[in-house]
């Protein structure tokens, strides 16, 4: 059994924090400060479920990479900071740097879902490691009833820049061409239903594949 923290926060090498955080352990490591975020909401969980499922899926069709979901740690050199994003999606050469244990240096895309204990880390902290370490695509997706919404960073001549909708209101990525997502998905009372957003979302020629995949005629 692993020592308790007695407080939010306490002070220890990376290889102490690697000796003391277990598999079920959430919890960050930054200049040598534990974090240990406050447990999930519904809706938090329920956005993380939704757009991992949708990743999952859209990399699966289009066999570019693996899509891995919170608690697995992001290790970032360039701080160093040990950090655990709510989903990464590795593309390509990238497999590279993924162990059973962690993936290290920048994944292709981060996906971090805001929460009230996590306005600051997300929106600031982590937005200048991620772009620091080189993150292609940063997406930022606000839990918060009052602050519903979704953002899209993509990294240009080492600087975030945000994505807009374009003319159909379509969010679009870059890292993965043809994934894309509506902003009222995430500000509406209830998230669509991740089966109707992915027809939605994907062009003829993939839900080709997946009748194909399934032996079924559209």
């Amino acid at each position: 059994m692993q020592p308790a923290l007695k407080t939010d926060k306490a002070t220890m090498t990376y290889e102490e924090f690697r000796q003391w955080a277990g598999e079920d352990t959430c919890a960050e490591w930054v200049d040598g400060e534990v974090i240990l975020p406050m447990p999930p909401k519904r809706q938090h969980q329920g956005i993380v479920y939704f757009l991992t499922t949708l990743f999952g899926l859209y990399v699966e069709l289009t066999g570019q990479g693996e899509v891995i979901a919170a608690p697995f740690e992001t290790f970032l050199p360039s701080r160093p900071a040990s950090r655990e994003p709510d989903i990464i999606v590795v593309l390509g050469e990238n497999l590279q740097r993924l162990s059973e244990e962690r993936f290290t240096g920048a994944p292709d895309l981060v996906v971090e879902v805001v929460s009230e204990d996590s306005v600051r880390r997300d929106r600031m902290e982590k937005f200048l490691e991620y772009e620091r370490e080189g993150v292609r695509e940063y997406w930022l997706i606000d839990s918060r009833p009052a602050h519903a919404g979704v953002e899209v960073f993509t990294l240009e001549q080492g600087s975030f820049v945000p994505l807009v909708p374009n003319e159909e209101d379509w969010l679009e990525s870059r890292v993965l061409p043809g994934f894309r997502v509506r902003e009222r998905w995430f500000t509406e009372e209830t998230l669509p239903d991740v089966y109707s957003a992915l027809s939605e979302m994907l062009s003829p020629e993939l839900k080709q594949r997946i009748a194909q995949k399934l032996g079924i005629q559209l």
